[in-house]
């Protein structure tokens, strides 16, 4: 397990200065806590990412994303509804919208459905409705049609959770952050950590141009691309997600807009109600892999190498779009549950992969390195992450300074073992097929016919 201890416990002082690779949600989420905390006021912050802001393949970017304390996880039900009230207040409430969330399932996922009821009860604060047939969620979802491979069989309604326009709330804390004139925002590829050997330390990284960017502390916040920098094997892995969008009339969206995202946890398949005219449907699921092989970025050989499962974006072929499979699944789900708007000439006029930094659990990875001294890893979002924008980054400072909040002290520290990949167990959210390669998928086909 990863050491607890703060660069002020284990040095006698705060880092004169900390390079944050990184800069999606939980790399800024850092910087704007870190510039917050008088602790680090005399610290100079750098954060770097290996494109302009907004990223656009980055998994914080995109149209929306669901915000929810509805957890089977208590201590991140907890979490997330101290988000939430940020996200209601103080915290981009223009990019909020309470429009609630139906839980549902048709199978063994009735489980984590089940805990995740009893989690927000638990809070109090949410108003909550439990569904007990297809009908009541076709009812309160505003459902054309029913089915388990759709609305599935039952559930329940939080009507206090919502979504955010993700991008938006990236926007806003970017903005502010940059108001500070406090972070040195670099834009470029990080080649690898800059690692002693000697004395198993990190003093910063090196860029793909051979810039060197020297630090105290090194904070790895690169989300899916965190393999990429260490050897992550059996401890977190990156996958795909398929994204679908449909352009939708006024009209339309006027009907469906205060409307609860509807996710189905039995095939992973959600609809989140639409906005500026554009409809998205997607799926939480097992996600795809991109076995790749890349040089071993902790070794001494040259000529070391290991596979690990990286993102393939739009960034790499600007004419990417989802498999197939994916195309018919999300476009399946849409027929089960609004058939008017899955008609023929109705297609889906775009789709994007977005990339997950998968753990065994679904729990984050939030530590010292247990080998490297002056690294601290912050990455292992597992799809989740987003909601926690307003207080991951406070977390994580928490972390830094050997203040680990008590419920997360097992949950965000650093594996004992390493396990294989297929043998990892996940938090029971996630559902539809297993195993899926991502260029495999791809060979069948570019694009569905729908």
């Amino acid at each position: 397990m990863a050491s607890t201890s703060s660069p002020s416990s284990s040095s006698g002082r705060v880092p004169s200065s900390i390079l944050i690779i990184g800069g999606g949600v939980f790399g800024l989420s850092t910087a704007w806590a870190l510039c917050n905390n008088p602790d680090f006021k005399d610290t100079s912050i750098t954060l770097i990412d290996r494109l302009p802001f907004p990223t656009t393949d980055g998994s914080s970017i995109d149209a929306s994303r669901i915000i929810r304390p509805d957890y089977a996880a208590a201590p991140y039900a907890k979490l997330a509804a101290i988000a939430q009230e940020k996200w209601r207040t103080d915290f981009a409430p223009e990019h909020y919208h309470q429009t609630g969330l139906c839980v549902t399932a048709a199978g063994p996922e009735q489980k984590y459905v089940s805990a995740s009821l009893a989690n927000v009860q638990a809070l109090g604060v949410d108003k909550v409705e439990v569904l007990q047939s297809s009908e009541d969620i076709k009812r309160v979802c505003g459902l054309e049609a029913t089915g388990p491979t759709g609305a599935g069989n039952v559930g329940y309604v939080n009507w206090s959770s919502g979504w955010a326009n993700a991008e938006g709330g990236m926007r806003w804390l970017r903005k502010k952050l940059e108001a500070l004139n406090r972070v040195n925002f670099v834009v470029g590829k990080v080649a690898s950590l800059a690692i002693d050997h000697q004395t198993s330390s990190i003093s910063g990284a090196t860029l793909s141009d051979s810039t060197h960017i020297t630090a105290d502390l090194t904070i790895l916040a690169a989300g899916a691309w965190s393999a990429s920098l260490l050897d992550l094997r059996g401890i977190c892995k990156a996958t795909g997600q398929a994204l679908c969008y449909m352009p939708i009339s006024a009209s339309e969206e006027s009907t469906l807009s205060t409307r609860p995202t509807l996710l189905n946890l039995s095939n992973g398949l959600f609809m989140i109600p639409p906005a500026n005219g554009l409809l998205k449907v997607a799926r939480h699921g097992h996600g795809y892999t991109n076995p790749t092989t890349i040089r071993h970025p902790e070794s001494e050989d040259p000529n070391a190498t290991i596979t690990v499962s990286l993102p393939y974006t739009h960034i790499d072929d600007p004419n990417l779009t989802v498999p197939v499979e994916a195309h018919r699944s999300c476009r399946d789900f849409l027929a089960n549950i609004h058939p008017s708007l899955a008609i023929p000439s109705r297609p889906f006029t775009q789709s994007k992969i977005c990339w997950y930094t998968d753990t065994r659990d679904g729990d984050f990875l939030i530590s010292y390195h247990p080998k490297y001294k002056g690294l601290f890893v912050a990455t292992g979002g597992s799809g989740h992450g987003y909601k926690f924008l307003p207080v991951i980054g406070e977390c994580i400072v928490n972390c830094v300074m050997g203040r680990t909040p008590e419920d997360f002290k097992e949950r965000w520290a650093w594996p004992q073992q390493r396990v294989p990949e297929e043998q990892w167990s996940g938090d029971g959210s996630r559902g539809g097929p297993v195993g899926m390669v991502l260029k495999e998928e791809l060979g069948k086909g570019r694009r569905a016919n729908l």
